[in-house]
């Protein structure tokens, strides 16, 4: 088999411009797409709502005295819990108010952080 021959069947095998694409040309063009919306949603989306869900429910389980760390880093034992804030004890007659949003750990009695 020469040069030649190969030429004229690797031209062969191409199909003619203008003519529509075969199902699994259509079907592989696609799957890289799917492929990559598929890995986006595992790696990035679903471990946000997680995390989302675990923060919603530590706001929700605020109780008085619970000591807890802000977005901002202020540490504090909460004071009073309202429907959307909480007043945070930050020193002896010092008393700030946060949202509820602003609280991100809860330090358990246990000495372990929950968040």
């Amino acid at each position: 088999m020469n040069l030649i021959d190969f030429v004229l069947l690797a031209q062969a095998a191409t199909p003619a411009p203008g003519a529509p694409p075969s199902g699994a040309q259509m079907i592989n063009s696609l799957m890289f797409p799917i492929a990559l919306i598929v890995i986006f949603y595992f790696l990035l989306i679903r471990p946000q709502q997680k995390r989302q869900k675990e923060h919603a429910k530590l706001v929700s389980s605020i109780q008085s005295g619970d000591a807890v760390i802000t977005n901002a880093g202020i540490h504090g034992v909460i004071t009073n819990v309202k429907d959307k804030t909480v007043v945070v004890r930050v020193a002896d007659n010092v008393k700030i108010e946060f949202d509820r949003a602003a609280i991100a750990t809860v330090v358990r009695d246990s000495g372990e952080k929950a968040a």
